[in-house]
């Protein structure tokens, strides 16, 4: 077997492939090593540099994303009504809308969302879709941004994903990752997606890697439920809309803090704990190996091993390009349907000012200012996570408003987009384990962050 063969083979191993049966090393090759470097400081800048363009600071993603809006100009809402067409006929096309009572009703409200989408691009808004927080919100804030940014975005994602990157980060984070939140090494660089670039393209990265066998069910619901919040570049949203941009560090690294202390917490009870530890069926499972010694040497080795069996860039872009432009489809008409659905609840009718009062005991409990205001804040999270910010915003509490802005944040479930979003991937959990998980993720932060906004305040 020769070593390029080797790499393809299971129990392949980084360091004996470089040695022949005489012994002597055999380096990786050149080429190997410049895809590795190259290819993945590309796609680190990409998602992780944030740079000045044009008087807007934010990641080149978002840029490129920028680029593509302004040269498809007017046509972009039609682009985006394309994908949402294309989202709602391939569940009937393929048959798929049979297969569950889930996916049936999923299947009819796309029916809505296209209606929506339609209406939209045309600047037709009946009804109380006219209400700039419902229909021009769901449309221009969410519905195109993540038809767009997704299959852009969805571009440079091989470039993280196939390279060897995952398997260098991973090997590296390993001892953290594993103990604490029961996950690969490897789930470090979704972690990070989320927070600097999106959920979408983090999900878009979960999906993929599990499918590929390199996640379980477990490790890649825990990953889809603890890791995937908004990111930073919509955290300013929030954090402006609740005056709190004087303490932009504070919130994002406190944000950060107790996002990450919840998971750690929810992935040792139900329902996480309950997901099947095994991977996508059909699918052999590909672990993250264990440290032989030196750990920066093993991660060396394990980015060479993915290395050798990476494709080229372009079959890995076009790759992945497919699968950006195949879950866009899928996201958006659930955002413009159930996302329309639950922002109508919140508001016109008092169905979250009764969920409100499950958490007005939390919130006397941790002693924060108005508990009913706080309770009704949190609780409309589940429909979309700006929703908590225009319900304080204003009040005289910081304590408060702090608190509801990380809630808003750590919840990381909700129905506008994250549970869509999910529900086009093949990540194994169900609708109910997303609520259960919604509600106490919301429990949870509020006893974390409550008094450390009391203190730091």
């Amino acid at each position: 077997m020769t070593t390029s063969d080797a790499a393809h083979d299971p129990g392949f191993d980084g360091a004996a492939a470089r040695r022949n049966t005489t012994g002597i090393e055999i380096r990786p090759l050149p080429g190997n090593r410049w895809r590795f470097f190259v290819f993945s400081a590309i796609g680190l800048a990409m998602f992780f540099g944030s740079v000045e363009i044009g008087g807007e600071t934010t990641i080149l993603v978002d840029h490129a994303l920028t680029f593509v809006r302004w040269v498809l100009g007017p046509a972009v809402p039609w682009v985006v009504v394309s994908l949402v067409l294309l989202g709602t006929a391939r569940p009937f096309v393929t048959g798929s809308w049979r297969q569950s009572t889930l996916r049936t009703v999923f299947a009819l409200l796309n029916v809505i969302g296209l209606a929506v989408a339609v209406c939209a691009a045309a600047g037709f808004y009946p009804g109380p879709l006219g209400n700039p927080d419902i229909g021009p919100f769901l449309w221009e804030k969410l519905g195109i941004p993540v038809g767009m940014l997704v299959p852009i975005g969805a571009v440079f994602l091989a470039l993280l994903i196939n390279y060897g990157l995952m398997e260098f980060i991973g090997v590296l984070v390993q001892p953290i990752m594993r103990p604490v939140w029961k996950v690969p090494g490897r789930a470090a660089v979704d972690a990070v997606a989320s927070f600097v670039g999106s959920y979408s393209l983090a999900l878009l990265i979960t999906d993929r890697v599990y499918r590929e066998g390199r996640y379980t069910g477990k490790e890649a619901s825990i990953i889809a439920t603890g890791f995937s919040t908004v990111s930073a570049t919509f955290m300013v949203i929030v954090a402006s809309t609740l005056d709190l941009m004087h303490h932009w560090t504070l919130y994002f690294f406190l944000t950060l803090a107790v996002t990450f202390a919840v998971t750690a917490i929810t992935v040792r009870i139900p329902p996480l704990s309950r997901v099947p530890d095994v991977p996508y069926e059909g699918v052999e499972h590909s672990p993250e190996p264990g440290s032989r010694g030196n750990r920066l040497r093993q991660a060396w080795d394990e980015a060479m091993r993915a290395l050798a069996s990476a494709p080229g860039i372009g079959r890995g872009t076009w790759a992945t390009f497919k699968d950006g432009v195949l879950m866009a489809a899928a996201i958006v008409p659930s955002i413009l349907s159930v996302g329309l659905i639950g922002l109508l609840l919140a508001t016109y009718t008092p169905v979250f000012d009764v969920i409100g009062w499950l958490f007005v005991p939390v919130a006397y409990l941790v002693q924060l200012p108005d508990p009913a205001l706080a309770g009704k804040a949190v609780s409309v999270g589940i429909a979309e996570m700006f929703l908590p910010a225009t319900v304080v915003a204003g009040h005289e509490s910081e304590v408060l408003r702090l608190t509801v802005g990380v809630t808003a944040v750590s919840q990381i479930v909700f129905f506008s987009a994250l549970v869509p979003s999910i529900l086009a991937t093949r990540i194994p959990i169900s609708v109910v384990h997303m609520v259960v998980l919604w509600f106490l993720r919301v429990v949870l932060t509020l006893l974390i962050a409550a008094p450390l906004a009391h203190l730091l305040l």
